[in-house]
């Protein structure tokens, strides 16, 4: 069985102010930096190599991956985060509180449905995954395209209420085109 490594960026400026990223960008903190380190430490500490790597085209998540891995890699739209609109750079408690109000809130405000986001990363993760050279697969992404990544595949309730800090790692089996989410690796910090 194929394994992917999918791994949420580590803590961001703007993580820290509560404000909303989304396609925006805000630097690694000194936290983050040490999450992405404590995701390499695991990884050494499991004999986890990688065969391929991927990011996001955000920075944050290209800055995390390079402090896991110095390994080669290629930044992938598909895993960017949801796009949310005019709530770019935001306060984060503009946002809907529960994950059924999210699905098409930013529609109208130039942001993504998070239904559309689930897809385009169940279509960039499965196409990474059906090249015939890839067995163990690290991908870096954000926290929002994690959780609708998720929610595919099962409910996400029971994980959602266990939290996906930074630097969080959802190891998933893959076969025959389905993702089964075997554990989700929290860092301690």
């Amino acid at each position: 069985m194929k394994r992917l490594y999918l791994v949420r960026h580590g803590e961001t400026l703007f993580n820290t102010q509560g404000k909303i990223q989304g396609w925006s960008d805000s630097p690694l903190t000194e936290r983050g930096i040490k999450q992405a380190q404590a995701v390499r430490d695991y990884f050494g500490s499991e004999g986890i190599r990688f065969d391929h790597a991927y990011s996001s085209t955000s920075e944050r998540a290209s800055d995390t991956l390079e402090l896991i891995t110095g390994m080669p890699y290629a930044r992938l739209k598909g895993l960017k985060e949801v796009n949310y609109g005019f709530f770019e750079g935001e306060r984060e408690m503009l946002k809907p509180k529960e994950p059924q109000e999210i699905v098409k809130f930013f529609v109208p405000f130039g942001g993504e449905n998070t239904n559309d986001v689930a897809e385009r990363m169940r279509k960039t993760l499965t196409d990474v995954m059906e090249k015939n050279d890839h067995t163990n697969v690290l991908a870096v992404s954000h926290s929002g395209a994690c959780y609708n990544f998720l929610k595919l595949w099962q409910d996400p309730a029971e994980e959602l209420a266990k939290g996906f800090p930074n630097g969080s790692i959802f190891v998933y089996g893959y076969k025959e085109k389905v993702f089964r989410l075997e554990e989700v690796v929290r860092p301690v910090l």
